[in-house]
């Protein structure tokens, strides 16, 4: 069932969420109650057999997956490694894996496949992206430079950035965050942040847990609401829905709702309906 929110800002159609990386191995996807609530239709992409497999297995009738590499639609290596989260097409670098405990064996490539990468602007089968997930170990800056013309009309994306290389050439945070202004996005959040301990060290015979080291983390970021003007309603709406469900982000739904109701798009007193509504989150 739908929710209060989304039949108050009523959009013209449901988020249209791509999954890029859509391995099922790390848990639900944020945008689960989206999908379970007929929100959204998630796309999503995953090369990996096995867990391309899973998802063909488990998909509900909104979702739909294909086996491709989303990238700069050039043919590369995939590096399947011995553990499923670090396979990339980066080659693992051992100097700095050796820096981690467990590392070095998780990033061993146990095989190589060649494979051609799909542009996100090529891929006839995407007519919108309104949010974007997207963690595939370090090829994420070759995706968003490959889909600029649709992702101009994006409102979220959440994705994995890295500040540590773990591969060679690995693109991390500076210029993940510098292609994401220059396409008109700013961070939000954080919806997960990856700390570990360096090697040596093994803390409470956990080589586990982590220490303070900083790893990796999915950033989410938004289009950019101090230039409202240059989001339609309809963006507005989805980035308020997805704020709400997907990360509890109240204030910039709020904000997108006051926005909708001064252009005369909601009626009045939609800001303090939600508002009212929010003592009870």
């Amino acid at each position: 069932m739908k929710s209060d929110l989304y039949k108050l800002l009523n959009p013209n159609r449901v988020i249209e969420v791509v999954d890029v990386g859509a391995n099922p191995i790390d848990g639900e996807p944020p945008y689960k109650g989206l999908l379970t609530s007929k929100m959204c239709r998630v796309t999503g992409f995953e090369p990996q057999e096995a867990a391309f497999a899973e998802l063909q297995r488990v998909k509900g009738p909104n979702e739909r997956y294909f086996p491709d590499i989303v990238g700069n639609g050039g043919t590369h290596e995939l590096n399947i490694c011995k553990a499923q989260g670090m396979t990339s097409l980066f080659v693992p670098d051992p100097k700095t894996l050796e820096l981690f405990n467990m590392f070095p064996e998780w990033g061993t490539v146990v095989e190589t496949l060649p494979l051609k990468s799909r542009r996100l602007d090529d891929i006839e089968e995407i007519e919108y992206i309104d949010y974007l997930k997207i963690d595939v170990q370090g090829g994420e800056l070759n995706a968003f430079q490959g889909g600029v013309e649709k992702l101009s009309r994006c409102v979220a994306i959440q994705t994995e950035v890295s500040f540590v290389a773990l591969y060679k050439d690995q693109p991390v945070l500076g210029d993940i965050d510098l292609e994401m202004r220059r396409q008109g996005f700013i961070p939000h959040c954080l919806a997960e942040l990856k700390r570990w301990s360096i090697a040596p060290t093994v803390l409470n015979n956990d080589p586990r847990q982590a220490g303070n080291q900083l790893l990796e983390a999915d950033m989410v970021y938004v289009r950019d609401f101090s230039q409202p003007e240059l989001m339609s309603d309809e963006q507005l709406k989805h980035l308020a829905i997805i704020c709400h469900h997907c990360y509890r982000s109240f204030d910039l739904a709020a904000r997108c709702i006051m926005l909708l109701e001064r252009r005369g798009s909601l009626n009045k007193g939609s800001i303090g309906h939600y508002l009212q509504s929010l003592s009870a989150q």
